[in-house]
C-alpha cells in the first residue's frame, strides 16, 4: 500500500533522482522543460507516493502554461520506480492528481505522452495545440475543456 502526499521541499532531490533513474539522460533538454524553466510547479498538485517504510515509489508534477493565451496545466513528469512498476501506482498518481486539479478549478490539462496509455484516463490528441519543437504533434494530449483553445504553448510567465 502506498501513501500519497503533497511533494514538499525536502522531497525535491529524492524526486529528481527518481526522474533521473526513470527517464533518458538529457531529459531536461526536452521542450516541456523549457516551459517549466523559472516557473514554480503547482504545488498542491505535485504528489509523492511512499510505501509503508517511507521509501519513495513514485511522483507526479504539474506546471502552469498558456495555450494561445488560455491557462492550462502541463502534467509531467510522472514516474514510478522500476521495482514498483506494474502495480497501478502511476494510474493512481494520475487519477488522484487530476481530481485535485478539477477541485482547484483548473479547466484543462495537457501532456506529451503515449496516446494508448493516457487514453484510459480520458486524454485525447489535441488538434491545433503547438508545443515548442521538437515535439511530435501526435503525442500532444489533453483532457478537460479544450473547446476553442488552440495555438502555441508558452511559459506561464512569458
Amino acid at each position: 500500500m502506498y501513501r500519497l502526499t503533497r511533494e514538499e521541499a525536502a522531497d525535491r532531490w529524492e524526486v529528481e533522482a527518481l526522474f533521473d533513474l526513470c527517464f533518458a539522460p538529457g531529459r531536461e533538454a526536452l521542450s516541456s522543460y523549457r516551459l517549466r524553466d523559472g516557473v514554480p510547479a503547482v504545488r498542491n498538485l505535485c504528489l509523492v507516493a511512499r510505501d509503508a517504510d517511507g521509501i519513495l515509489a513514485g511522483a507526479i508534477r504539474y506546471w502552469p502554461v498558456r495555450v494561445g493565451g488560455a491557462e492550462a496545466l502541463l502534467l509531467g513528469p510522472v514516474a514510478v520506480h522500476p521495482t514498483r512498476q506494474g502495480e497501478g501506482l502511476a494510474g493512481r498518481l494520475i487519477r488522484d492528481s487530476l481530481d485535485l486539479a478539477w477541485a482547484a478549478r483548473w479547466p484543462r490539462v495537457m501532456l506529451v505522452g503515449d496516446a494508448p496509455y493516457y487514453r484510459r484516463f480520458g486524454f485525447e490528441r489535441l488538434e491545433g495545440v503547438e508545443m515548442p519543437p521538437p515535439t511530435n504533434p501526435d503525442r500532444v494530449l489533453g483532457i478537460g475543456n479544450w473547446t476553442g483553445i488552440a495555438g502555441r504553448v508558452t511559459r506561464w510567465g512569458g
